[in-house]
């Protein structure tokens, strides 16, 4: 049986009715994945994917990972129940999930933590509270429907077909002098233009305050697009430094969306005549070209309190 865009799952369901249960043959192992394919419906309220010890009711099963999706208060909820006790709950402030629209959500299981994405964008992670090799059965309950579930063993790729403007409207290649040793610096071949996207994946240090992301004007000190998380002060800093001077200072945003010691993953995208940033896959702001002539922008350099870490598509998403 093959799962739509999947390559050789050693386990899978179709079509499974919610609530859903199903035991996961051989349990899961570090650098394995569970994809979820499916949709919400419109008066979508919140629905829940939970890892358990077992399928037991009385006593209830361990729930390695409890992963709700709260939809209508736009927030993910994660826990877990040990002994039939709840532990300390980590909301998240995000949500990528529309009502009516579908999703693909993938779980990597690593040794230490859970990590999952959404719609090809990071979502949450989370620690493990329950030894990974007493884990094995999936249960899905609440408002959603499920299309497909496949268990997908190590190095499996998950593949999407590629865009038809991949040609030269995709994401820029950017061309490293060195490795991911903070701070970095990359060439952006050809600079930049509408429709393409620069994708940062990393982690705050435990202690950060600050962060720098900077697309360079080369051969000039221009910054055509400064981005300057504080942690410590709760902004989040947008600016341009042209003809050696700092232009007028953005700073508005609703939540400050970075914490000590976080995965985050920062995508800029490039739009006609502006640039989006989203983070963890919400949208935080927009900010107005300031150059207009957006070819010459072909440089990054990233800087501050942080770690890069290598790109999720290598490991599950390609």
């Amino acid at each position: 049986m093959s799962c739509s865009g999947v390559s050789s799952p050693r386990q899978s369901f179709v079509s499974p009715m919610v609530p859903f249960s199903g035991t996961i043959l051989g349990g899961l192992a570090p650098g394995e994945m569970l994809l979820i394919q499916g949709s919400v419906p419109t008066d979508v309220d919140r629905f829940q994917v939970d890892l358990t010890c077992g399928s037991s009711v009385s006593p209830r099963a361990d729930v390695a990972f409890h992963l709700n999706p709260r939809v209508k208060k736009k927030c993910v909820v994660c826990n877990s129940l040990v002994q039939e006790r709840w532990g300390r709950e980590e909301i998240h402030k995000v949500m990528p999930l529309r009502p009516g629209e579908a999703f693909e959500m993938l779980i990597l299981v690593l040794s230490h933590q859970y990590k999952v994405a959404v719609n090809g964008a990071h979502l949450v992670e989370y620690k493990h509270r329950v030894d990974l090799r007493r884990v094995d059965t999936l249960l899905i309950q609440g408002k959603v429907h499920i299309q497909t579930i496949a268990v997908l063993p190590s190095q499996t790729a998950v593949l999407r077909p590629e865009p038809q403007s991949r040609s030269p409207n995709t994401a820029p290649a950017l061309c490293s002098k060195g490795d991911l040793m903070v701070p970095f610096r990359a060439d952006i071949d050809k600079g930049l233009s509408p429709g393409r996207s620069i994708t940062i994946r990393g982690r705050t240090t435990p202690n950060a305050q600050s962060l720098c992301l900077n697309l360079e004007v080369g051969g000039t000190s221009n910054i055509a697009l400064h981005l300057n998380p504080r942690l410590k002060e709760q902004t989040f800093s947008r600016n341009s430094f042209l003809f050696n001077c700092w232009g007028p200072e953005e700073t508005e945003i609703q939540d400050f969306p970075l914490g000590p010691d976080q995965y985050f993953e920062m995508i800029v995208q490039v739009d006609l005549g502006q640039f989006r940033v989203a983070l963890n896959g919400s949208h935080q702001f927009s900010y107005k070209h300031r150059v207009q002539d957006l070819s010459c922008i072909n440089a990054l350099q990233v800087s501050g309190d942080l770690r890069l870490e290598e790109k999720l598509e290598h490991s599950f998403i390609m």
